[in-house]
């Protein structure tokens, strides 16, 4: 730390004494970047978005000599995100890494501040900026709007993710390895929850119709409206397993998997699907063998690219500004920023991993084509009980 503290001074004396000289050497130019990286709604260890994104950033930065530090808002709003990112910004984290569709409102209000500051954000679709910015004039349809006008890009990237495509995998798998009475349980109904949710349906329904079993597959769907487990939504899924016979529910949406684990533990053979990250490890701790498969984004692979790409390769000019929609890269599944985990999915003799790896080579192709529409319901052979929001 004292050779590091030396170190930076004299880097600070060298720039004062080529300022005078009308040369400037920029922070960038100096290696000088701190990436920090700031919580949504969760912390760092909610087997999800923000613990993927932390162990991400933070194994990059110690693997490549950068400093790097999280910041937890205190409470659940825009202002509370906008003031960790300030406090970020005044401790000299020119990085700033941001997961979750909650974070729009975040960088309309400070992008444009902090021009010199890189923002990195992870799912936050053009829709979610415009809600942020327009309130109640979005029509909820962003092909109406031009989404640059609503907040400054110059500094800012966003990967977005193609959630319907691992949900469609998901679905698939399920009906596969033999399920046929299915859940979708997902958080609040925001578009990348709903385009889990529908492709989630389209995967059922596609592989139900393959197999002729159409007429014999159902899926209860409901969001919670929340991204929590709790008592009333346990008590919903209670009624899934143990009435309406439902084998399996995809929960897909910060820890809402808590309530589906819990009812799921209290059937015999009761199961679940994760989301975002392989969640194996903590939803089989309420059951062995509890999960059948997770539908998974890469949000590691994103981390380590765009940081890569600033840090190491100097090539920020080549992402900034751009909502880049990411998804099949590849017919190999472990390429790819959206996938099921090839370790810890249930294989059986009716899907084996040689049967997924080619269903993603066919979806690679063009051969199976998933809509990505969030405005209604897919149209479907199998039977849907859309019940709304439980709360």
């Amino acid at each position: 730390m004292k050779k590091l503290s030396k170190f930076l001074s004299l880097l600070m004396a060298c720039a004062m004494v080529l300022s005078l000289t009308g040369i400037v050497v920029s922070a960038d130019e100096a290696g000088s970047y701190r990436v920090a990286m700031v919580t949504d709604y969760g912390d760092i260890t909610d087997q999800s978005f923000n613990q993927t994104t932390y162990e991400a950033c933070k194994a990059f930065c110690d693997e490549n000599g950068v400093e790097f530090q999280y910041f937890k808002p205190t409470g659940d709003s825009t202002a509370e995100r906008v003031a960790s990112v300030d406090q970020a910004v005044a401790e000299g984290y020119n990085i700033i890494v941001m997961p979750g569709y909650a974070f729009a409102g975040t960088i309309v209000e400070r992008a444009e501040m902090y021009p010199d500051v890189k923002f990195v954000a992870l799912d936050v679709g053009a829709g979610d900026i415009l809600e942020a910015a327009l309130g109640g004039e979005y029509d909820y349809n962003p092909d109406n709007w031009d989404v640059k006008e609503y907040y400054y890009s110059d500094n800012v990237y966003i990967a977005v993710y193609q959630e319907e495509l691992s949900g469609y995998m998901a679905g698939q798998a399920a009906v596969k390895l033999g399920y046929k009475h299915l859940g979708f349980l997902g958080g609040m109904a925001v578009p990348a929850v709903i385009r889990y949710g529908y492709g989630f349906v389209q995967g059922v329904n596609d592989a139900a119709v393959e197999l002729g079993i159409q007429g014999d597959v159902t899926v209860e769907y409901a969001y919670g409206n929340q991204f929590y487990g709790d008592a009333d939504i346990t008590a919903a899924m209670d009624t899934w397993y143990q009435t309406s016979g439902v084998e399996a529910v995809f929960a897909c949406g910060g820890g809402i998997y808590t309530s589906a684990a819990e009812a799921a533990a209290k059937v015999d053979g009761g199961k679940v699907i994760g989301v975002d990250v392989d969640q194996a490890g903590i939803i089989n701790a309420y059951g062995d063998g509890m999960t059948i498969t997770s539908a998974m984004k890469g949000l590691g692979a994103t981390v380590n690219t765009i940081l890569s790409e600033i840090i190491l390769n100097d090539n920020w000019d080549a992402y900034k500004g751009q909502i880049q929609n990411l998804g099949l890269v590849s017919e190999t599944p472990e390429e790819n920023y959206v996938q099921l985990p090839l370790e810890s999915t249930q294989w059986n003799d009716s899907f084996t991993q040689d049967d997924y790896k080619a269903l993603v080579a066919s979806m690679f192709a063009g051969d199976i084509t998933v809509s990505n529409d969030v405005s209604a319901m897919p149209e479907v052979e199998i039977t849907v009980n859309d019940q709304g929001n439980i709360k």
